[in-house]
């Protein structure tokens, strides 16, 4: 994408209602805009890192078995009643009424409407188990929306539901939930603690936490100081990581903690349930079996896409802007034309531009008539792994500068040599 041609409304100086960093440059880099309080346009360079995440999160539950389907944002009032949940959700619920008078609510999350859907669709135990997912937007009216995307009202979400035939088998399912989100963090390139959770509003009594390790973080996260090689290792072993002692503020208890114990503030990411049948007896989700009807066993496993978005900002930027992994960069390469007006510098830039383009690399190609303060100043900003400048020092000899923005290396490269560096 040239950027004569892309929409990237940038701020200067860092806006007086940001808190925390992450607001602050989604802000000043132009991901996000206020639409009102919690609530946010995601404007193309946001809306790129969303969807790299979701396409990392899509690999993942493909391999472990798992459906996608998308279900309504509107959700009709007395299927939650149904469960017993509309009256106990509190007023984080939106609730509206349609033209009917009928009410209705904006979902903040969907277990009533995957189950309905379940009950209606499958009818016997040789169906089992079924995995379902979905990346939809969520809504919950908190009192105090805050930090940019981080606590906001409207928000993106991977929610997964699991129909297992009984409580040994749902048990199982869970854990192979638990290694596959630990896996989705560790390609997104985040440290994960999963911490033993309140089960809340959704219910049961298995539940844990995700939390990514961050000044800003909401929570005190307690955990054994292994963590921090299990993070290095390439591969995830869940027993590994449940063998080890880790908790939030409110479930520590310093007397079962480890000698080597750390603490940090952390940002919760992720949360699964193992609910049991809270859901399939109320609301007759059953299958039939060759000994008579069983209700369900089931499941909820949950990811904030757009608040990764921020995690990954308060754990990934310097004084200069943010620092994107490659793997959710809004694009890979940053291409820099220092002067525009200088025939060797533009042919070089346009030739290696299309090449990039023909590779299958993402590029964003400045090819503005600015000054070069201002072209580095943006680059840096905005945060692509890789940038390659060309002006008319290098141009002559056919040659590129290539830096790698987290390190700030620079060296200069043969410009035939750029796609075999961008690969290695």
């Amino acid at each position: 994408m040239k950027l004569s041609n892309y929409f990237l409304p940038l701020i200067k100086e860092n806006p007086k209602e940001a808190e925390i960093t992450s607001h602050n440059l989604m802000l000043r880099a132009g991901l996000i805009r206020q639409v009102t309080s919690g609530i946010y346009n995601w404007l193309p360079l946001g809306l790129a890192v969303l969807q790299n995440i979701q396409q990392v999160i899509r690999e993942e539950m493909l391999a472990i078995g798992c459906n996608e389907i998308l279900m309504p944002t509107t959700q009709p009032a007395d299927l939650w009643q149904e469960s017993g949940r509309y009256e106990a959700y509190g007023k984080e619920m939106l609730r509206i009424t349609d033209r009917h008078e009928r009410p209705m609510l904006y979902g903040p999350t969907h277990e009533e409407v995957v189950t309905d859907l379940f009950r209606k669709t499958v009818k016997s135990y040789k169906d089992l188990p079924l995995n379902l997912y979905q990346i939809q937007w969520k809504f919950r009216d908190e009192i105090r929306p805050r930090f940019g995307v981080m606590r906001g009202r409207e928000f993106l979400m991977k929610d997964g539901y699991s129909f297992d035939i009984d409580a040994d088998s749902a048990r199982t399912t869970y854990f192979k939930y638990l290694g596959a989100y630990l896996k989705i963090f560790k390609r997104l390139g985040l440290t994960a603690i999963p911490v033993k959770a309140d089960p809340g509003a959704i219910g049961g009594e298995l539940s844990h936490e995700f939390h990514i390790l961050a000044n800003t973080g909401e929570s005190e996260v307690y955990y054994d100081a292994k963590f921090d090689e299990l993070a290095k290792q390439d591969k995830v072993d869940v027993e590994e990581y449940l063998n080890l002692y880790s908790a939030a503020d409110e479930m520590h208890d310093a007397s079962k903690a480890p000698a080597n114990v750390k603490s940090a503030r952390g940002i919760e990411v992720g949360h699964i349930f193992n609910f049991a049948q809270k859901y399939s007896i109320p609301m007759d989700a059953e299958v039939q079996t060759p000994d008579g009807k069983v209700a369900i066993n089931g499941g909820s496993y949950g990811i904030g896409v757009s608040r990764i978005v921020a995690a990954l900002i308060e754990a990934n930027h310097d004084d200069k802007g943010i620092l994107w992994d490659a793997k959710v960069a809004p694009f890979k390469v940053g291409l820099v034309n220092i002067k525009p007006k200088d025939e060797a510098s533009t042919k070089i830039a346009d030739k290696l531009y299309a090449d990039l383009q023909a590779a299958g690399i993402s590029v964003l190609y400045d090819e503005k008539d600015e000054s070069a303060g201002i072209k580095f100043s943006r680059m840096d900003l905005i945060g692509l792994p890789y940038q390659i400048i060309i002006g008319p020092r290098l141009a002559k000899d056919d040659k590129a500068e290539f830096k790698v923005r987290a390190s700030g290396e620079a060296q200069e490269i043969e410009v035939d040599e750029a796609l075999s560096y961008i690969s290695s």
